[in-house]
């Protein structure tokens, strides 16, 4: 059981555990989840963390989508972000790449999640491993997370 499913079991929060077989070969972690758990890339969510050179932020889109830089930085109030070092955000999260959950980071950092998952009545993120995401309502999840909803997505 990873951090994120321990969090949501002791909050009580609805969700779903859905598994599949990860191809170690695969380096798009978030459309192979798509793929294999047969949902369509608009639900699942990626998780990325940005930083400012002083602060770290996380961004959760779908993974059908690119991150606008400055799209995150005006939705978290700060001048330029740029991608987090991967060695970072693993040190920061206690996941790895590829499995990096918003759900149980080590640190609780400001997250916005897209605003296109409060058009849906579940989303997928990854549960803290990979091959193994988590279905959860939107609203559910911008909760535990404390999270805003913005528009953070190049069109």
């Amino acid at each position: 059981m990873t951090p994120a499913i321990r969090l949501l079991k002791k909050q009580k929060i609805a969700h779903s555990v859905h598994e599949y077989d990860h191809d170690p070969n695969n380096t798009n972690f978030g459309l192979e989840a798509s793929e294999k758990l047969g949902l369509s890339p608009d639900t699942v969510f990626k998780t990325l963390l940005v930083t400012d050179g002083k602060a770290y932020f996380v961004a959760i889109l779908p993974v059908c989508h690119l991150l606008n830089l400055k799209k995150m930085a005006n939705a978290v109030g700060v001048k330029k972000l740029v991608m987090a070092n991967p060695s970072d955000a693993e040190r920061l999260t206690g996941y790895i790449v590829g499995g990096i959950s918003p759900i149980g980071q080590k640190k609780r950092l400001k997250t916005v999640i897209h605003s296109s998952a409060q058009n849906l009545d579940k989303m997928y993120v990854s549960g803290g491993k990979r091959g193994l995401d988590i279905g959860i309502a939107p609203d559910e999840l911008a909760g535990v997370l404390t999270a805003q909803f913005c528009d953070i997505i190049d069109e």
